[in-house]
């Protein structure tokens, strides 16, 4: 493993352990020449998948992509990252296993809203709005309304004074 400080291939793996899900290994390394420590993760890979994008344009997919977008919409949100870790593994599981190596990305993107509408809605409105390319508020009003009513908040008083 190459070090990312100084690029040097001598490394050495000094602990390695599962991660909470039992998806990956996680290595803890230190380079030989620079000792600078890092982590790398281990991660099966059933096959390699590529994203059909809108556009008819093939990427490889990009699980650290993926990651990154469910973050996002995830952002300051009372989520623990071990269970958006589990979340984007289980996507990542599943797209594997769908037992295709081309995948639309519509497909990917109606999957991460179907996770994120069982954990978190404003993530879930959140990932919407990118994912659906809204425009304007009335885009968002139009999602919002057709989203069932959050049984959470059943116990709480509706605000009158509120217009709209």
């Amino acid at each position: 493993m190459r070090c990312p400080f100084c690029g040097s291939h001598d490394t050495q793996v000094k602990d390695s352990r599962p991660t909470e899900d039992n998806t990956a290994i996680r290595r803890r390394r230190v380079c030989s020449d620079c000792g600078q420590r890092f982590t790398t993760f281990e991660r099966v890979q059933l096959r390699e998948l590529t994203v059909i994008k809108t556009n008819g344009r093939r990427v490889p997919f990009d699980r650290d992509k993926l990651m990154r977008s469910v973050d996002v919409a995830m952002r300051k949100r009372p989520i623990d990252s071990e269970r958006i870790e589990r979340l984007v593994s289980g996507l990542v599981r599943g797209l594997e296993s769908m037992g295709e190596s081309e995948i639309p990305s519509e497909t990917i993107g109606k999957m991460v809203m179907e996770s994120l509408a069982e954990i978190d809605q404003v993530a879930y409105v959140r990932f919407a709005s990118v994912y659906k390319n809204f425009h304007e508020v009335k885009d968002f009003a139009e999602f919002i309304g057709a989203l069932p009513a959050d049984e959470g908040d059943s116990d709480a008083e509706p605000d009158d004074d509120r217009d709209g």
